[in-house]
């Protein structure tokens, strides 16, 4: 386990101050798949050394900053916070003679999706190479009716990185990630980029833990790896650390767009940050959604109810470690999941933030 030491900060930071959108820009930016998230990481450390006590690493790569309560021996809980910090992507599974890649998903597309995009290929741990991905076989001005009816697969993809494929192998392996090149921008009321899905979760921790204020019981706020994978971070994260309390922060979808039925919305932009009910990984403890619901109402903080069909958070892990913990999921409602142009709404990400603080420091 790595430590790292505090880092004194003389700024003053309220709840009603409004969001910044600096930080999230750079974590979303950074390159961070599922296994490779050491840029996100350096910069989660960067900012939780300046307002916890202690932050260290875990063996699998996680960042556990710790920020002591006020309470007395004894009577203080653990409470886990957990953002994590991969986003998904592929591996390198072949190199043609050519130099074109062959990928394999870590984590879960819709090959729609995919369809001629921009990708960061990291060669060797150390050549940032930008690449187009498109799918093999003829463009639409020749194709056949019933190659243009061909359903979509993510095995019908590949990356050319435009140059020959000897300089190719001299510089990708097979197994290298590779990740989404998106940049990201602000509209309306909304913001975009690739990674929003976690580096908003993240950034709710990070700022959450920033604005809470004489915390009684121990905060952990831990930037996990390898969610999109199998929340294996957060589960080996909570195996250290026991909390009696676990808190994931993560998006969930928002499908308040034209060809969707008003019952399969999930959630709506603007409507403040979900609570989640249940989905396939864990069912909220009832007595934190509860006090959650309560003090959203106490500090007229917008918030939704959220039941996700399918997918899970890190609350899923970190509710099963050892005797179990309460734990429930703080949601982010978001357009276009695991697409290149996730979508929030600040007014969403800003609520979020207040309700985790605000309940941090009671």
């Amino acid at each position: 386990m790595e430590t790292f030491g505090k880092v004194g900060s003389s700024l003053k930071h309220h709840l009603n101050k409004g969001i910044e959108m600096e930080l999230l820009k750079r974590l979303t930016e950074s390159y961070g798949g599922s296994g490779y998230e050491d840029e996100v990481r350096d910069l989660v450390i960067g900012e939780l050394t300046t307002i916890c006590d202690t932050v260290t690493t875990d063996t699998l790569g996680s960042v556990i900053g710790f920020k002591k309560g006020k309470g007395k021996d004894g009577q203080r809980k653990k409470i886990m916070i957990a953002g994590h910090m991969d986003e998904i992507g592929f591996r390198v599974s072949h190199i043609s003679d050519k130099g074109y890649l062959r990928i394999s998903p870590a984590g879960g597309f819709d090959p729609r999706t995919m369809i001629a995009q921009r990708v960061q290929v990291l060669g060797k741990g150390k050549h940032k190479l930008i690449g187009v991905l498109n799918v093999a076989g003829k463009p639409i001005h020749v194709q056949s009716p019933e190659e243009r009816r061909k359903t979509l697969e993510v095995s019908d993809f590949f990356v050319d990185l435009g140059m020959k494929g000897a300089e190719v192998k001299k510089k990708v392996d097979i197994g290298d990630p590779v990740i989404w090149a998106r940049d990201f921008a602000e509209f309306g009321d909304s913001v975009t980029c690739k990674a929003m899905d976690n580096r908003i979760g993240c950034y709710v921790m990070i700022e959450a833990v920033r604005k809470m204020a004489n915390n009684r019981h121990d905060i952990y706020a831990v930037g996990t790896v390898q969610e999109e994978v199998g929340v294996r971070g957060a589960q080996t994260a909570a195996y250290t650390i026991e909390p009696d309390i676990a808190i994931a922060l993560d998006v969930t979808l928002a499908v308040d767009v034209p060809g969707a039925e008003d019952h399969l919305h999930i959630t709506k932009l603007g409507n403040g940050v979900a609570i989640k009910i249940m989905d396939s990984l864990s069912i909220s403890d009832t007595g934190l959604v509860k006090d959650f619901r309560a003090l959203a109402d106490k500090k007229k903080i917008p918030y939704q109810l959220e039941i996700l069909p399918r997918g899970g958070t890190d609350a899923g892990g970190m509710q099963r470690v050892k005797g179990g913990s309460k734990a429930i999921t703080l949601s982010i409602p978001l357009r276009y999941v695991h697409s290149t142009i996730e979508t929030a709404n600040k007014k969403d990400i800003e609520s979020a933030v207040k309700l985790l603080a605000s309940y941090l420091s009671q």
